[in-house]
């Protein structure tokens, strides 16, 4: 709390007051923010408390109204358009309702937000021309159907795809929110994770500067708008790009958040206020902020209140009473906000009626126009404005502004009639029910209006146009460094995926396409060598002498660089990868961005923005760095990853491999490029790379199909009574390879053995075969590619990886003989790579153990084999579990 002080002179305080009213009258509001600041400044530096919270203003709106721009539009038709639109939302909802039951669907998400879209759509928003691909919107997920609507009168959508509502299983519906895997042609991002739109939004910003600063694709004065709610600004990912675009100007951005004051169940703070919280938080980020509390109605009373009563009156009060005084009307509000004496004066002349007509900024075209222009013209800085509104706006009294907005589902006949009379709807009592669509006429004023505002600014929105654009690719003997191994140096896979990333930089067609991004462990995969090959990106260049200027691969930020190193944030990498992903959408530019994380921090921290890249249609590669349980010796529980290729199986157009050597990466890489780049198609791939240095072998004859399909024949066994086939990926191959010398040397046996690539790849193959087969029953039955693979190979089957048991057994039913999975459940510990192996009984004993129970379970050979194996390789029966330890 601020400390009281009794005024010892107050003249000289009158005298100040006069001096800033003076400044504020003829040199402007800035400049006198300006000197404030300055002041402010000054005291803190000889030590003066001003005991104030310097990034809050009082709670009015920013823009006075004498700062405000003339209305260049026709309000009146606007307002019809509005209000025809608002109708059709709600309708689509209802009659989805009324129709199919649960199908759900909101009503009061775009009530609160509808006439911040309208101003936007009709003056700011501009749609993609041939020569500009327009602004990049990211529309609030949960107000989808307003989307629809406006699309709906548009001509872009027809009646029956409203009708159909949340029914898409036919292919006659539209998504319940925005995704464009449903709706590519019309749908261009994915919000409706919350936060998820807000740090996509900050990356993109970012990225149109990266492309322009790269001299790849000018910026063209676009803009990046992201809406959102005051309540999805707790979600973390909703602040986590602030500071990122304060520190770079991003000024093509502009974050307009809609402060209903509510969450999904209730007050975002009722205890304080939420506006001010987000005031403090921008200004904070070096935002330039704009508030938009009260609308025009409000005008005549701040001009009245010479005093600044009111003005202190509303910055006592918080969120909580400010709802309650809406809900419950004008007599309300007189009682409770003009509370004193000289409040009770400034509404005197005003009846209950009127005092109930002062609402909120949010829903006066007016003030949104002026703050968008401010927001438009402003440079030098990102910019959010905070508006408020009212959640479930115009619904009436079971909804309006009340904690059960949200979930508000349906509207009585008198609320529908109250609907209908305050937006003024051409729509008569017994139609009300029908929830009949309202179309405007093609030769009417208002359809002509709607059409000439949106030609003006370049096309319909939202839009997802996809202009094709393949490149032409390197082949794969491009790559022929690596595909004809290591001799005799041993390397990792990551080394190798450096090698990979050198030769595809230097490619004149998509060299200068490529967009190579890391959180922040360039030096940890040892792929520094970028750093001086293509620069790192910084907008202002480098403004230091680096510590390391002499070493060779010296830390070298450039305005032109190629790397993004976002700082520790796996978060903003996938944001940044989103942008580059999905350019040839949003930029009708296609880049390439490989992302290269620590494994275990992939899809583990950040899978909700990598589901959100799925549904998008990005393209581009995700490298799982330092990849394994096993691997990564000394780092233990929290770094090691046994988990991640199992959740990438779960993403739909996510191609997941775990290579064992560098020919594996090379052909897999070059194939993806094929499928993204030049074939178009909207897959992305992770890749998992390992830091554990082996010799790399050269690529045998003909395995290329086998590597993409997800399995191939490494080495065939040699003569014995007993058959067995191995299978094993990543760097638990090698495991395998010694595990088939050890049963063709000690047991006779003959193993083969098999890298797979991807036990994903094979399981939705083996998916798609079992489908077939089922729903076309008198077909001759077809074999899955592991069943084609292994019908000429004999003996029961095993298979280890450096992951949980549950990704190698995603093959298990294609394989229709005795199947032994090992891997690495549990958590991760710190040790050697040979102790976490024998740990987490992956290793070369523990396979020549399965290979040969795997054996006795098909009666082939005694149990006493296997004892003797145990003692031979002094194995520890007794040993935990490490399941369980």
């Amino acid at each position: 709390m601020t400390k009281a002080w009794s005024d010892s002179d107050p003249i000289e305080t009158q005298e100040w007051l006069d001096a800033l009213a003076s400044l504020v009258e003829y040199e402007g509001k800035e400049r006198a923010q300006h000197i404030l600041q300055k002041l402010l400044e000054e005291a803190e530096r000889q030590g003066i408390d001003s005991g104030i919270a310097q990034w809050v203003l009082p709670y009015v709106n920013t823009i006075s109204v004498s700062q405000q721009p003339v209305y260049p539009g026709n309000i009146e038709l606007e307002a019809i358009i509005e209000a025809s639109i608002r109708w059709n939302a709600i309708a689509m909802v209802m009659r989805a309702k009324n129709k199919a039951g649960g199908v759900g669907g909101h009503l009061s998400s775009f009530a609160s937000i509808a006439t911040l879209y309208e101003v936007g759509m009709n003056h700011f928003f501009r749609g993609a021309t041939k020569e500009n691909p327009g602004d990049l919107v990211y529309f609030q997920g949960h107000s989808a159907e307003g989307n629809y609507a406006r699309a709906y009168l548009e001509g872009r959508l027809t009646e029956k795809q409203l009708i159909n509502f949340r029914q898409e299983v036919n292919g006659e519906g539209i998504s319940s929110y925005p995704h464009p895997w449903l709706m590519p042609n019309f749908w261009q991002f994915a919000t409706v994770s919350l936060g998820l739109g807000l740090l996509q939004g900050v990356y993109q910003a970012r990225f149109l500067n990266y492309l322009e600063n790269r001299g790849l694709l000018s910026a063209m004065g676009r803009k990046v708008w992201v809406f959102c709610g005051d309540g999805e600004m707790d979600e973390p990912e909703s602040i986590a790009g602030l500071a990122l675009a304060g520190r770079e100007k991003l000024d093509n951005l502009i974050f307009v958040v809609n402060c209903n004051l509510q969450r999904l169940d209730g007050l975002v703070r009722g205890n304080g206020k939420i506006v001010q919280e987000l005031e403090g938080i921008f200004h904070g980020a070096r935002w330039k902020v704009i508030k938009v509390l009260w609308d025009s109605r409000w005008d005549p009373l701040f001009a009245k209140d010479k005093s600044g009563a009111l003005i202190k009156r509303l910055n006592e009060c918080v969120d909580g009473d400010l709802q309650t005084a809406y809900v419950r009307g004008g007599a309300y509000l007189r009682e409770f906000l003009f509370n004193t004496d000289a409040l009770k004066a400034l509404v005197a002349d005003m009846s209950d009626e009127e005092l109930g007509q002062l609402h909120r900024g949010a829903h006066d075209p007016l003030k949104i126009y002026a703050a968008y222009a401010a927001a438009a013209a402003h440079k030098g800085q990102p910019i959010v404005i905070l508006t408020q509104g009212v959640k479930g706006y115009g619904l009436g009294t079971s909804a309006e502004g009340k904690n059960i907005a949200h979930n508000a589902l349906d509207m009585s006949e008198e609320e529908l009639k109250a609907f209908r009379n305050r937006f003024k709807l051409p729509i008569k009592d017994q139609e009300l029910t029908s929830f009949n669509f309202l179309k405007l006429k093609n030769d009417s004023v208002e359809m002509k209006y709607l059409l000439a505002q949106r030609e003006k600014l370049g096309g319909y929105l939202p839009l997802r146009h996809v202009v094709s654009q393949p490149l032409a690719i390197p082949t794969l003997s491009t790559f022929d460094v690596v595909l004809q191994g290591s001799a005799d140096r041993t390397m990792s896979t990551t080394m190798v995926l450096g090698r990979i990333l050198n030769i595809l930089l230097k490619d004149k067609t998509i060299g200068p396409r490529i967009v190579p991004i890391f959180s922040d462990e360039v030096r940890t995969f040892g792929l520094e060598a970028l750093f001086r090959q293509v620069g790192i990106y910084s907008p202002v260049g480098q403004l230091y002498t680096p510590e390391d200027k002499e070493q060779f691969l010296y830390y070298h930020e450039t305005q032109s660089g190629q790397v993004l190193e976002e700082g520790i944030t796996e978060a903003g990498c996938l944001s940044s990868w989103i942008a580059a992903a999905t350019s040839y959408a949003t930029n009708r530019f296609p880049m390439i961005p490989f992302f290269t994380y620590y494994s275990m921090f992939g899809f583990q921290r950040v899978g909700d923005f990598i589901w959100a890249a799925g549904d998008m249609r990005a393209r581009g590669f995700l490298i799982g760095a330092t990849a394994g349980r096993t691997t990564l010796e000394g780092e233990g529980l929290q770094h090691q990853d046994g988990t991640s290729l199992l959740s990438a199986s779960t993403v739909p157009n996510c191609r997941a491999y775990d290579p064992a050597f560098g020919y594996e990466m090379a052909v897999i890489i070059q194939h993806g490029l094929h499928e993204m780049v030049a074939e178009e198609k909207d897959v992305f791939y992770y890749i998992l790379a390992m830091n554990e240095r082996y010799n790399q072998p050269a690529m045998p004859k003909g395995v290329e199909e086998g590597i993409i399909k997800g399995m191939y024949l490494l080495s065939k066994g040699g003569d014995a009574k007993h058959k067995v086939q191995l299978l094993g990926s990543g760097t638990i191959l090698n495991e395998a390879i010694a595990a088939a010398d050890l049963l063709q040397k000690d047991f006779d046996v003959s193993a083969d053995v098999w890298s797979v690539t991807s036990f994903g790849e094979l399981q939705r193959d083996g998916v798609a075969i079992t489908r077939a087969n089922m729903l076309m029953p008198e077909q001759p039955p077809a074999l899955s590619y592991v069943e084609h693979s292994l019908q000429d190979h004999h003996g029961p089957v095993v298979a280890a990886t450096d992951y949980v048991r549950a990704y190698a057994d995603l093959i298990r039913p294609y394989i229709p003989r005795t199947y032994v999975t090992l891997g690495t459940d549990g958590f991760g510990r710190s040790d050697t790579r040979e102790n976490l192996r024998r740990f987490f009984e992956v290793d070369r004993y523990y396979i020549v153990v399965a290979a040969l129970y795997a054996l006795m379970k098909e009666g082939a050979v005694p149990a006493s084999m296997i004892t003797a194996a145990i003692k031979k390789y002094g194995i520890d029966p007794k040993k935990p579990n490490p399941i369980t330890v």
